[in-house]
């Protein structure tokens, strides 16, 4: 059977458990379909970054099954992890850049290994990343010299140079300024539209979540407490959730 119509969702936790000190995915299910953004959400230690250790194959499920790509990768050894990493990336929230690096040479970075690319092709590459999230005058800048915000933009250029399949941001507008994390989430909305890449984003940020998410997963004690549409979100009657979303409109407010 192709793997498209076994694993027909593009990303899949199919009753994942994981436990370390203390369970932090309880029987958890979700699906992401190609081109989706979902925003995976709850508070601090409820798993929302473990499940992203999943989906790259940095973490291993302890009961249950994680598809990627349209691939059951639960058992899947490193060389057939990296070839699942070329197709899916991600932004640390660190941005994880190379601080000896201009801005340019980081998103050049990724096109090393692109022997189809002469050096006029990464340039133009390059230019086109920098023009594409809005950093063009900080091509010759070093990240050190960048705010936290701006480190992730140029996080997110150089993860797109790869030219992946899906992107996954991990707290992205996390200790920005509220015009960066503005932006960053245009940003975000503006790949989604244009590129069409399929992408997880975990958060707090509920106006991101609205902003940019077509489905969201709510995580609570290591369950997934809801798993639906943005939209629909304001009607849940679970306890938690609307606690939570009270919450926010205070903080909003």
């Amino acid at each position: 059977m192709p793997p498209q119509q076994e694993f027909p969702h593009y990303i899949e936790f199919r009753h994942v458990y994981k436990t370390f000190d203390k369970p932090v995915l309880v029987d958890s299910n979700f699906y992401i379909d190609a081109g989706e953004t979902i925003a995976i959400i709850g508070r601090s230690g409820v798993g929302k970054s473990v499940s992203l250790g999943h989906i790259m194959g940095f973490l291993k499920p302890d009961k249950g099954r994680v598809i990627v790509a349209h691939e059951d990768i639960t058992d899947y050894p490193e060389a057939e992890l990296r070839r699942i990493r070329k197709k899916v990336t991600m932004v640390f929230q660190s941005g994880a850049l190379f601080d000896s690096m201009t801005v340019g040479e980081n998103i050049e970075f990724s096109l090393e290994l692109r022997d189809d690319y002469d050096v006029q092709n990464k340039e133009d590459v390059v230019q086109g990343l920098l023009d594409l999230v809005d950093l063009s005058e900080y091509r010759d800048v070093y990240p050190t010299d960048l705010s936290t915000g701006y480190k992730r933009a140029v996080a997110i250029a150089r993860a797109l140079a790869a030219q992946p399949e899906c992107i996954l941001y991990d707290e992205p507008t996390t200790m920005v300024d509220p015009i960066m994390s503005d932006h960053l989430g245009n940003l975000m909305l503006r790949l989604k539209q244009q590129l069409r890449l399929t992408s997880a984003v975990v958060t707090h940020d509920l106006e991101l979540m609205r902003k940019v998410a077509d489905k969201v997963v709510i995580l609570h004690q290591g369950q997934v407490i809801y798993f639906g549409p943005v939209s629909q979100l304001d009607q849940s009657q679970h306890e938690h959730i609307k606690e939570f979303l009270a919450m926010d409109r205070v903080e909003l407010g």
